[in-house]
């Protein structure tokens, strides 16, 4: 351990709107003179620089002391930004060799506070930064690593929870920190709390740093029992052995299915036999009736779809290679273990939802499978496949969403879905958020080939299936960018394209038919363009539309619907030529532009949202959706907690496992009493691996199951409930 104060430094405490020492003693700098008040600590010469704290002040003629810590209590009063500031009164600390910052702090309250911590360079705009939940209880040692990094460096998108205990010490390691900064020439170190509302209440104690990165290593050493378990909690259900891993399973090989019954009161495909009938089609197929949208089964029973996305055995899988130090109790690669190991060496593509992540390659282990395996003996697929539809069915639900076991749809227990990948060689385009990559380019000839084989493929085997609901194409497209102008972003990039992109020369034709000449497009934008060809330069300026300019926004908005046409009319034209007979559920929006909606509404039976809210109508526009006069189907929500192992809370967080059920019911309710809104669909069965999913990292609570596939109990009993409300 290095000292940040050696022998006979001087240090200067700057405390901008924060009460220290003597609760009736000392002022409070809050309402103090508008300078901030200064103190500065010497250390005497004479005295080994065995430990610098940030103030010697004692309390009731005593130093605060809390197990051995010398302690002193600051309180950061109400104000924009409260904090400490910690320098030396002449120069700088040489940090090059070191890795990480200590502070020996307390947090006083009965509550968590939020915490940031600054590290400022002696070059302007130069600092690291990052922000700590500090936890009421013991002391503990903050420890923030001197250079940026974050849980995605580490190959997850949520890092451990903190603080957690490392040779009889309590460390609260900032598992993200940001920025960037010369550590030669470091000038201060700001601690502070944003914001309060109220006074908070911490302790300070000695300031130390470190060498190497070993602080953030041993926060991640061994998070990862046997059974893929996070290996520092504890919560109900947890196994702690092959025996209760078993406990509550079938027998091995006992695979037996049962044939499906129809429930009292439903037909078999779950529509509801006490609600006057619709016409019988032998597919499904929606109706709107009295102003109120239903799915309609075969045999013509209003159905509400209540599904869940990702039922299969494979959500386990999680990257070890080179990080071989997180995982306690890994099995052999070879013998019964080897089908459970895999190798996935693609590159990284061109999508923001792997910037970042490290790790994201090379050896894999599938603890969830290997878990299954455990429970059931070598026969555990078929175990579990038949022991999760009943499952599903007890639980109220009566369909299969998307990225499920495709095996499953054989026994017919569920109405279920397809999803239409469209992939190949086709142009793209970028609308400023890329998430899971760049927009398909609907006016390449070749896009609609590839839509048209992707179609030929998905509706293969299915097309005379009455129990498949429909089919979805793609997922989650970046139809908007990001930002107030984000609206504009996919008509933007189209522009911005190279001459040789399909959309940029769809677009300019509309342009040209518009205007006519470039002088009047000019005029009308308020740019400047000499002729048509300026248009034609790669990563051309394409304007924000304002207000004093109204035609940009005009022409950006025809230019969405037109895209947005194209793309939902190819492939509906491809899915009515392989498959007549079934839905087509729309695309799965996460962002969406109100053209890009309106189009789907055109060409599509059915609008699917993503929607990741507390209440559906705080995730996508319901009123404007009922005037489009067509049905909407939930295709993802979920809501996570973090007291069950995984460490992220997923999309929309909730703080404990009971929370989650009560977000789930009055989700659920909100959904079926909108006229418009024809089913659910919960995301996802299997809680994702604690250290990430190898697709990008994800590692949240937000399973029906753990990946021990153990039934949160108290979490299924509410959704039963809810989904049981309905009246589905």
């Amino acid at each position: 351990m290095n000292r940040i104060a050696p022998l006979a430094l001087s240090c200067l405490f700057t405390l901008t709107a924060c009460h220290k020492g003597k609760d009736t003693d000392q002022a409070d700098l809050s309402r103090a003179a508008p300078a901030p008040a200064r103190t500065t600590a010497v250390a005497a010469a004479a005295r080994p620089a065995t430990q610098t704290t940030l103030d010697q002040v004692e309390r009731e003629g005593a130093p605060v002391t809390v197990t051995g810590l010398a302690l002193q209590r600051y309180v950061f009063q109400p104000s924009p930004q409260p904090q400490l500031v910690v320098s030396l009164s002449q120069g700088e600390w040489d940090w090059s060799k070191e890795g990480a910052l200590h502070v020996d702090m307390q947090n006083a309250m009965a509550w968590a506070v939020t915490l940031t911590v600054d590290v400022d360079g002696a070059a302007d705009g130069q600092h690291l930064h990052a922000t700590v939940p500090v936890p009421a209880g013991a002391p503990a040692t903050l420890v923030v690593p001197l250079h940026a990094t974050s849980p995605r460096a580490m190959g997850m998108q949520a890092g451990p929870p903190m603080p957690y205990v490392q040779a009889g010490k309590r460390i609260l390691l900032a598992t993200m920190v940001e920025g960037s900064i010369d550590l030669a020439h470091v000038k201060a170190v700001r601690l502070g709390t944003p914001a309060p509302t109220a006074p908070q209440t911490l302790l300070f104690g000695k300031l130390d740093t470190s060498k190497g990165d070993h602080d953030l290593r041993d926060a991640y050493t061994g998070i990862v029992d046997a059974w893929g378990q996070y290996t520092r909690g504890q919560w109900p259900g947890k196994v702690d052995s092959d025996e209760s891993l078993r406990g509550g399973k079938r027998k091995p090989g006992q695979t037996v299915v049962a044939a499906p019954l129809a429930r009292k009161g439903f037909d078999r495909y779950g529509g509801r036999t006490d609600l006057p009938p619709f016409k019988a089609s032998g597919w499904f197929r929606t109706e709107n009736r009295d102003g109120h949208w239903h799915l309609v089964t075969p045999e013509g029973h209003a159905f509400f779809s209540l599904g869940v996305n990702v039922v299969d055995d494979d959500g386990g899988r999680t990257y070890i290679e080179g990080r071989e130090f997180m995982f306690k109790d890994l099995p052999r690669d070879n013998g019964r273990w080897a089908p459970f190991y895999g190798v996935d060496n693609k590159p990284a593509g061109e999508q923001a939802a792997s910037a970042g992540i490290g790790y994201h390659r090379g050896r894999w282990f599938d603890y969830y499978s290997a878990n299954l395996f455990l429970a059931d003996g070598r026969h555990w697929r078929q175990a579990w496949r038949a022991r999760t539809l009943e499952r599903l069915e007890d639980w109220g639900f009566n369909s299969l969403g998307n990225w499920s076991d495709e095996a499953l749809t054989q026994t017919h227990h569920l109405a279920y879905t397809r999803s239409i990948n469209i992939s190949g060689v086709f142009g793209n385009v970028s609308s400023g958020y890329d998430y899971w990559g760049r927009m398909p380019d609907p006016f390449d000839p070749r896009f609609a080939q590839a839509a048209d084989a992707a179609v030929a493929q998905a509706s293969k085997d299915v097309h005379d299936d009455p129990w498949l609901l429909g089919y979805f194409a793609d997922n989650e497209l970046a139809w908007a960018g990001q930002g107030p102008a984000g609206r504009w972003g996919l008509a933007q990039g189209s522009l911005r394209g190279e001459a040789r992109s399909p959309a940029k020369q769809a677009f300019i034709a509309v342009l040209k038919k518009k205007y006519g000449t470039p002088a009047k497009l000019a005029a009308a934008w308020s740019i400047a363009l000499d002729s048509w060809d300026a248009l034609d330069a790669t990563n051309f300026a394409a304007p924000v539309p304002d207000e004093a300019h109204p035609a940009i926004a005009d022409d950006y908005s025809a230019w969405l619907r037109a895209y947005a046409d194209q793309y939902f009319r190819t492939v509906a034209q491809a899915i009515h030529k392989h498959d007549p007979h079934h839905l087509f559920l729309g695309g799965r929006f996460a962002v969406h532009t109100p053209e890009a909606v309106a189009a789907c509404a055109q060409y599509c039976d059915v609008l699917s949202f993503n929607a990741y809210a507390d209440v559906p109508g705080h995730a996508f526009d319901t009123a404007a959706v009922a005037k489009m006069d067509k049905p909407a189907l939930i295709t993802e929500f979920h809501f996570g907690s973090d007291d069950r192992g995984p460490f992220g809370k997923g999309v929309v967080p909730v703080w404990t496992e009971q929370q989650r059920g009560e977000a789930y019911a009055r989700y659920i309710e909100a959904a079926a009493a909108d006229p418009s809104i024809v089913g659910v669909h919960w995301f996802q069965y299997v809680d994702q691996p604690v250290t990430g999913r190898l697709l990008d990292g994800e590692n949240a609570h937000i399973g029906l199951v753990a990946i021990t596939d153990r039934p949160f109990v108290n979490f299924i009993d509410a959704v039963r409930k809810a989904n049981r409300k309905t009246g589905y």
